[in-house]
Parts: C-alpha cells; sequence; structure tokens
C-alpha cells in the first residue's frame, strides 16, 4: 500500500445550510508551509498555479453561477490562480485531470477573474486551505488562504 500523501486531498462544499443541497464542491491537496517563503515562492508571481499540490484543484458546480460576476454553467472545471503585484486572478479551465501546470493550457480557459479581496490574515495558515464562506446575501465566497494571506471570490 502507498504511504501517506505529504499534501493530503481534500475537499470544501458550498452550500446555503445543512442539509441542503450542494452547489459547489472543491477537490485540492493541502500543502504545509514548512518554514517556506508562500507567496512569491510555493505561489509564484506571474506563472499559473494548480492552486494546491500534486494534481490540479478542480470544482464541482451543480447548478450555473456568477464566478466573480461572470456566469458559468454547472459542470466540473479545474480551478487555477495566477498571482502578482499583491493581486490574485482565479481562472477556471476546462481541461480536467491535470496534473498541477505541466499541460495548462490557457486556451481551454472558461473565465479569469480578479479576486474581490485579498488580504492578509489574521492568523498563520500552515496548510494551504480552501474554503467557502456564506454572506448573508445568499452569495459565498471562494476563500483560498496560506501563510499570512488570503483571497476571495464571491460565488451567486
Amino acid at each position: 500500500m502507498p504511504g501517506l500523501d505529504i499534501s493530503p486531498m481534500d475537499a470544501a462544499v458550498y452550500q446555503i445550510e445543512r442539509n441542503t443541497p450542494v452547489i459547489a464542491k472543491v477537490y485540492y491537496s493541502r500543502p504545509y508551509a514548512n518554514d517556506r517563503k508562500v507567496w512569491g515562492g510555493l505561489i509564484p508571481d506571474g506563472k499559473v498555479w494548480r492552486t494546491g499540490a500534486n494534481e490540479a484543484a478542480e470544482i464541482t458546480f451543480y447548478k450555473d453561477v456568477y464566478f466573480g460576476g461572470k456566469s458559468v454553467k454547472a459542470g466540473t472545471y479545474c480551478l487555477f490562480t495566477l498571482t502578482g503585484e499583491g493581486k490574485v486572478t482565479f481562472i477556471l479551465n476546462k481541461e480536467l485531470n491535470q496534473w498541477g501546470t505541466y499541460e495548462y493550457n490557457p486556451d481551454k480557459d472558461l473565465i479569469r477573474v480578479p479576486a474581490a479581496k485579498v488580504e492578509k490574515t489574521t492568523d498563520h495558515i500552515e496548510n494551504f486551505t480552501i474554503a467557502f464562506d456564506n454572506q448573508e446575501d445568499g452569495s459565498t465566497h471562494l476563500v483560498i488562504a496560506w501563510a499570512d494571506k488570503q483571497a476571495r471570490v464571491v460565488i451567486k
């Protein structure tokens, strides 16, 4: 049997409240910071990043949504990010089952949207984390967080 993965796979689920239909789910791997430079290091500035470790993160929308203000049909997409100069761009790519960014093709991008907010975290986040943060207006924020920063994109 294979040993434990050093960047374990995880999932984040978006639903309005418990016991209601799931609207979106993200599968991703959670690397550790391990005292390494994260933003501008492990997350390279100016290069597309797989949004986690190992396989590129994948997000499934179970219904049509607006992602960063752009219409997205229900389906599964690779979730990439692009960082630099304090900005984060979220990318939904139509090519699935990618390992890292070795075969990333920007021609397969469905959309690219800027983060609604990039900010410092109050605590150090050792493992890369993706979460959904439900808002009072019925939307949610997809949040990526690692080390000392987090970035958000609005989903409605």
